[in-house]
């Protein structure tokens, strides 16, 4: 798990030493043990290494195998990469390191671009050929692993975050009106290829580009969820499915076990997170370190769920640690928290990740996270409306949007503003496409295959990775995921949601856990803006640059100013705040 970045250009000049220099100090958080450039004429690569996995310097990156003609930069961890290095020896590779990363150089030479699909991890990586000049550039099934690329003239950099890229310099940071719009309505959530900027760039999940040396590419979509009905399938019991899904996720915890440092587990005493200490338990982990976090009340709102993380961790006898954040705290790491986002982040729980990887860093290098179960699973409350949706993609957008495009017309600047509802469209296409079968299905997969790519799974890598921490997490382990799209929808949406995974939890952790209410990551202050928050969003949503910027109608923000506390999205989001993290963001950033 690291930090890559990189410059190639296609018409000769060589790479830019210096902006690969900026861009590789600018992730010095994600990779705290090591650095490492690699300049090759029009091709440079720079690393910032978190040692995980062979802990030897045989494993620093760049990797270059002069052998092969190979220089690698690898963000990730390859879960399989010990049986797939016995193959490869099979085939008469020999090894000089230990670790994934080579596995990766290895499995190229001898697969080609069919060499992800033998993948079982989460891996954002470029390769570069010597002697034909070739670059690849591939990203995991979910997009766990995050890269962006700033493409101008005959010249591409690529890097770990958005802010890297910037660090670089000359990129165009005109705001993008179809990020913005996916921003202000799809929850935060800005699909690949876009961001808020015109001149970054996105590259997509489960997708393999190989570009010539003249600059020619082409991209290959590797993976794609089937959420269709199997006919082998049609005699299965729910009981069937139970157990199936118990035994995939088993394997699937048990292959983000690979490491040579410690594992611990974000717990935050959901079914999800309680579930993976539970199998861990029974795959015989011992001394296991788990982790919460806890906020101070607001509007009389709970803030922490310690009694049932609590309840876990004594159940089990983990090193469990307890982090509880008063509202002195929590105001303190604002700053730090949106420094750390790669993309603005509406979600309330960021600085909860944020804080709680400060403490997890102090004794650990690597937990497992629950992120992913309710996308897969169906566990959220706007998939029961879509059972039987006459129009689902009006139902979809009327539980998810935060607003429509006739409001956001409202209270945007209309230079800002998209010509047409880009995000409605965007739903509209993902829903359009074959292999889902009912309106459940199409709503399961483009969560799990969009939103939960540029939201949950976004948050914990951005806020993890900023104290050198890092997250696997085993519900998005793509075999498991295979599964659970045939089961039927009426065994996940039992039970209020996850039917069928809480049946199979059932078979491992105290039920007390499982029937309790839903509970969401809670950070009451940041949902009822009062006090020192409100102070601290107005400044920056009339501060000189933002009325410079002029993003928002002013009579619009009066209203959030006036009454914050009124104007709470479909998914109990706080405009106010929406609309302030993105302000914040931008000029945090010096734009």
């Amino acid at each position: 798990m690291c930090g890559l970045s990189g410059e190639i250009n296609f018409d000769g000049r060589p790479a830019d030493a210096g902006a690969l220099q900026r861009m590789t100090d600018a992730l010095s958080p994600r990779g705290p043990d090591g650095e490492g450039l690699v300049l090759r004429g029009p091709v440079g690569l720079g690393h910032r290494r978190l040692k995980i996995i062979d802990l030897s310097e045989k494993a620093q990156q760049p990797m270059v195998d002069a052998d092969l003609g190979i220089t690698l930069a690898f963000n990730g961890c390859i879960y399989n990469y010990p049986e797939l290095r016995e193959e490869l020896q099979g085939l008469g590779f020999r090894f000089f390191s230990h670790g994934d990363t080579e596995v990766i150089i290895k499995a190229w030479k001898a697969w080609g671009d069919r060499c992800v699909d033998r993948f079982k991890g989460m891996f954002a990586f470029v390769l570069h050929e010597r002697d034909s000049g070739r670059v690849v550039i591939a990203r995991d099934r979910f997009g766990i692993k995050p890269l962006y690329l700033a493409e101008k003239g005959r010249r591409l950099r690529f890097a770990s975050s958005l802010p890297a890229l910037l660090a670089a310099g000359d990129v165009d940071t005109a705001i993008d009106p179809v990020g913005l719009h996916h921003y202000m309505t799809f929850h935060a959530v800005v699909p690949p290829p876009h961001t808020l900027l015109k001149g970054v760039k996105k590259f997509p999940p489960a997708t393999i580009r190989v570009i010539e040396a003249d600059g020619t590419a082409k991209d290959r979509l590797y993976w794609r969820p089937d959420m269709t009905r199997h006919a082998e399938d049609a005699s299965l019991t729910a009981e069937d499915w139970r157990d199936r899904v118990l035994d995939s996720l088993r394997a699937a915890v048990k292959r983000r076990m690979v490491a040579d440092v410690p594992v611990g587990v974000l717990l935050s005493g959901g079914v999800d997170s309680s579930l993976i200490v539970g199998l861990l338990a029974e795959l015989g982990q011992k001394d296991l370190m788990t982790f919460s976090v806890g906020f101070e009340e607001a509007n009389g709102e709970k803030g922490d769920e310690f009694v049932w993380s609590d309840l876990i961790a004594k159940h089990y006898g983990t090193k469990h640690h307890k982090i509880f954040v008063p509202h002195q705290r929590l105001m303190e790491a604002l700053p730090g928290t949106i420094g750390a986002m790669s993309e603005p982040m509406v979600s309330y729980d960021n600085v909860g990740f944020y804080l709680l990887s400060q403490e997890v860093s102090k004794h650990i290098k690597v937990v497992q996270s629950g992120q992913g179960a309710d996308e897969v699973f169906g566990g959220y409350h706007w998939y029961p409306p879509m059972v039987d949706a006459a129009d689902p993609v009006e139902t979809y957008a009327k539980a998810f949007f935060d607003r429509s495009h006739e409001t956001l017309k409202t209270q945007l600047n209309g230079a800002y503003m998209a010509d047409t509802d880009v995000s409605r469209a965007l739903v509209e296409a993902h829903f359009a496409q074959p292999g889902a079968d009912t309106p459940v299905d199409k709503a399961l997969r483009l969560d799990s295959q969009v939103m939960l790519v540029d939201d949950p799974v976004k948050r914990v890598d951005n806020m993890t990775m900023a104290w050198g921490l890092e997250a696997r997490v085993p519900f998005l382990d793509h075999e498991l995921v295979e599964l659970a799209g045939r089961i039927p929808p009426e065994h996940k949406l039992a039970q209020g949601g996850k039917g069928v995974l809480k049946e199979a939890a059932r078979l491992v952790i105290p039920s007390e856990v499982i029937d309790r209410k839903k509970g969401y990551f809670p950070v009451p202050a940041l949902k009822y803006i009062q006090g020192p928050y409100l102070d601290l969003v107005r400044d920056a949503l009339t501060n000189q640059a933002a009325r410079d910027r002029g993003l928002f109608d002013p009579a619009y923000l009066g209203r959030l100013f006036d009454d914050p506390t009124a104007h709470i999205t479909p998914l109990r989001g706080s405009e106010l705040w929406q609309v302030a993290v993105l302000e914040m963001w931008m000029q945090q950033h010096g734009l």
